[in-house]
């Protein structure tokens, strides 16, 4: 399937599905392209919770978002949409903006996707703003941390063949640790109390 304008949007957006969602100029003529990605977070357990609620917005997946530069003349090229000064623009808050909601972009056969890379080692960025660049239990939870290190999620956007699976790096979290470690003292307790 081609990269067709409107084909797609976030509220319909399923895991899996990318979304090729706008595209707005920055500086030294460059544009910045927004991709949206439904993901499951690692091995998490699907909550019964969101099952239940699941046509209730407040209790669905969000997509993750990543942002990539490009240059308009080779975005155009790859995704068949006129980037041009006279291409569908319009005047935001936050610049020109043009909407393209580009369901599942592919170029040559491989798709977009997003990736999700987490790290202990931070961008300057990240480690000069902790409070809203570190990963967290919720919108105002405690830090997750791995090895006492706050952990920093990073999403990109890669190229796979379209049957792949995306690689995605998890950290494990030091209270995710905790847990193991007492279910294999309360697993001992019980082996010894034989």
């Amino acid at each position: 399937m081609g990269n067709t304008t409107n084909s797609g949007s976030l509220d319909t957006l399923n895991l899996k599905d990318t979304l090729l969602v706008s595209a707005r100029k920055i500086n030294n003529g460059k544009l910045s392209l927004e991709f949206a990605e439904i993901i499951k977070s690692g091995d998490k357990a699907v909550s019964a919770l969101t099952l239940l609620n699941a046509s209730d917005a407040r209790f669905s997946g969000k997509p993750r978002r990543a942002w990539v530069t490009a240059e308009p003349v080779d975005a155009a090229r790859l995704f068949d949409v006129n980037f041009g000064d006279d291409g569908e623009w319009i005047m935001t808050e936050r610049g020109e903006m043009m909407e393209l909601n580009i369901l599942n972009p592919s170029y040559n056969g491989d798709r977009f996707r997003l990736q999700i890379n987490e790290t202990t080692q931070g961008t300057q960025y990240q480690l000069d703003n902790i409070e809203s660049s570190a990963k967290r239990r919720g919108k105002d939870g405690e830090f997750i941390t791995n090895d006492g290190n706050y952990v920093f999620s990073n999403t990109e956007v890669v190229m796979i063949n379209n049957n792949d699976e995306v690689n995605h790096t998890y950290l494990e979290s030091d209270s995710q640790i905790i847990a193991k470690v007492e279910e294999t003292e309360e697993e001992l307790v019980e082996v010894t109390d034989y």
